[in-house]
């Protein structure tokens, strides 16, 4: 089982959602990166469960507790390992379906490659491993705002209600991330109405990276835009990624899908920041779509261990819209990448090189 992600800046996350801990181990942090604790702990505080109506109940504190490489405030250069502590299990919620496979989940798939499986919400396959990312992704940001990068995100989506303005700074207080007021109540209720007929629903993040310099990304096996969509179909429950104008751009003519350029930049936004996989120096856009949380309080048909049929009835806490947590997970996840990008760029030119060796 591969559990890491990126070449240069590398996170391999660990743990299981009902047991002791999840955590993650970062290698390729250069060495002398300030890290902020308590910016790391409002970063997984944005992810964390149990806030409010629109998200599971199961609360966790989500406390990072650094393990290794950080001395007196500063990365050393070695893997940095930290660890969160899961606090609120309820393993019995998950006793009547230990034998049996949750409709829309893992449990089948992982059961016949495995043939083993942890029943209690999933094991490995559950979102709260995303908790990890979102620890590592907090130190990539920390890494790309010292070169002036800034990657943020919010709901654009819920179901079919679908806003229209892209207002990040009102995403940040929202509760459910919200990034147009005026469709932020209506999308409330969308999510409380699936909920209260013990449903879910589907939503749709947007990720925004500025400040992302010309030149990330390799021109044909590890592009920027390639990566960056296989880093948001690895999140749970994600089922679609559009980069710039996306699907829309099969609907278009060359004369109306190509950004134009002037001295002063290009006129349009259509590619969404990449040009044969390298970032082009514009804003980098990311539409991710996540489909409707498979666990609800809906009796289901499905098979048991046997191959029997039998009916699946869920106890336990989920979230009613995983969109609205997984669009933070999201906004980490390409954090990694551009961090990852960087690293990489750094050899991109035999000028660099001699330049830096120069000064040495």
């Amino acid at each position: 089982m591969s559990n890491s992600f990126g070449r240069r800046f590398v996170m391999t996350t660990f743990g299981e959602s009902h047991g002791k801990a999840i955590g993650c181990v970062l290698d390729g942090v250069p060495a002398g990166l300030a890290i902020d604790e308590a910016f790391i702990q409002r970063e997984m505080d944005r992810r964390r469960p149990g806030k409010n109506a629109y998200a599971t109940a199961r609360k966790e504190p989500d406390r990072v507790e650094i393990l290794s490489g950080v001395f007196e405030g500063k990365s050393t250069g070695t893997p940095i390992a930290m660890v969160i502590y899961n606090t609120n299990q309820k393993s019995k919620d998950y006793g009547n379906i230990k034998d049996l496979f949750r409709p829309g989940h893992a449990d089948l798939t992982y059961w016949e490659k495995y043939g083993i499986r942890d029943y209690r919400g999933g094991g490995r396959s559950s979102a709260r491993e995303t908790a990890a990312r979102v620890a590592a992704g907090a130190v990539a940001k920390l890494m790309l705002e010292k070169v002036g990068i800034q990657v943020m995100s919010g709901i654009f989506k819920i179901g079919d209600v679908e806003g229209k303005e892209y207002d990040f700074s009102h995403a940040t207080e929202s509760e459910i991330f919200a990034l147009d007021p005026a469709a932020e109540e209506a999308q409330k209720e969308a999510v409380l109405k699936a909920k209260a007929a013990h449903d879910s629903i589907g939503g749709a993040a947007l990720v925004r990276a500025t400040g992302v310099p010309v030149g990330l990304g390799e021109p044909i096996y590890y592009k920027l835009d390639a990566v960056l969509a296989e880093a948001m179909m690895g999140i749970n429950a994600v089922k679609g990624v559009e980069i710039g104008e996306g699907v829309r751009s099969a609907q278009l003519h060359g004369s109306e899908n190509n950004d134009e350029m002037t001295k002063e930049g290009f006129l349009t936004h259509h590619a969404g920041g990449t040009l044969g996989g390298i970032s082009s120096g514009d804003t980098i856009d990311i539409k991710v779509y996540f489909k409707p949380t498979p666990s609800i309080f809906k009796p289901m048909r499905t098979l048991d261990t046997s191959g029997e049929e039998v009916t699946c009835e869920l106890k336990g806490r989920h979230d009613p819209c995983v969109a609205i947590r997984g669009s933070v997970v999201a906004e980490s996840m390409a954090a990694l990448v551009l961090a990852d990008m960087l690293l990489l760029n750094m050899g991109r030119k035999m000028d660099d090189v001699e330049r830096y060796y120069a000064r040495r």
